[in-house]
């Protein structure tokens, strides 16, 4: 069965392509561009929103299309941008609006760092049902950036236990402590089982 991942964000399909230890092809190569709408409150609604709405496009039972939904929470700001993190600076806005909007937001509030945490829900829909896992990284997020690795917030994120941000740290470290990592661990046997 093929896998189909449901997101157009390039650097989401870069890490599960780097992250997943079989091939993965993004929706939009078999389908071309679709607009999701995400209207749920939730990650985890978000996630299943997606993948639902591929796997029906598809018309393909020999699928598993997986999406995630990911996004990161500041308890200072009620836990905002939450699962509006995509769009924090307004809908169609960049990764480097998204990440400015919410340093400005630390610099108002007068604040060089405060706890932060980021969130991904992992949705799996096959023939044979929905599944959905989660994997949290807890850290701080900083009232300016470093480093230009990874994307989104990740220059203003610092990982629980480590001194550099997300943009600063390499791949491998990345790929061992990140939320996306830890739910994609509880996604692997899952997606295993329902390839046989």
């Amino acid at each position: 069965m093929k896998i189909v991942l449901a997101t157009g964000n390039k650097g989401k399909l870069r890490e599960f392509k780097n992250m997943c230890e079989t091939d993965v092809i993004a929706f939009s190569e078999i389908l071309g561009d679709i607009e999701i709408v995400e209207d749920a409150e939730t990650f985890k609604g978000n996630a299943l929103i997606k993948a639902q709405t591929i796997y029906e496009k598809l018309k393909d039972e020999n699928c598993i299309v997986v999406s995630d939904d990911s996004g990161i929470s500041v308890p200072l700001f009620g836990g905002t941008p939450g699962v509006y993190s995509a769009r924090y600076a307004g809908e169609g806005s960049t990764d480097k609006e998204n990440l400015a909007k919410l340093v400005a937001s630390l610099k108002e509030a007068g604040v060089e760092k405060t706890p932060a945490y980021y969130t991904a829900a992992i949705a799996i829909v096959s023939k044979y049902g929905e599944y959905v896992v989660h994997g949290w990284m807890h850290g701080d997020v900083l009232n300016s950036t470093r480093g230009d690795k990874g994307f989104g917030y990740d220059p203003m994120f610092v990982p629980a236990g480590y001194e550099q941000t997300l943009g600063e740290l390499e791949d491998e470290v990345k790929k061992a402590i990140s939320h996306r990592g830890k739910a994609l661990e509880l996604a692997k046997p899952i997606i295993k089982m329902l390839q046989r």
